[in-house]
């Protein structure tokens, strides 16, 4: 057998064996539903930045006389 013959039917062999592997994902690799990026704390900290930085600017605003 060549060397070129050789390497080809490695590579058809690496193929049928990626090919027959297809589908069979293991359960740690697929994601899974409700997992949320940023913990609770975190959005809880969010939104009272931002909420109290809107009321703190709206209570600015309005003892200072309004836009001028």
């Amino acid at each position: 057998m060549t060397t070129s013959r050789r390497y080809a039917d490695h590579k058809i062999q690496k193929f049928q064996k990626n090919v027959s592997k297809r589908g069979s994902v293991p359960e740690t690799i697929v994601k899974r539903g409700n997992d949320y990026p940023v913990g609770p704390v975190m959005l809880g900290f969010f939104v009272f930045v931002v909420i109290g930085s809107s009321l703190f600017q709206i209570i600015r605003t309005a003892t200072s006389g309004g836009m001028a």
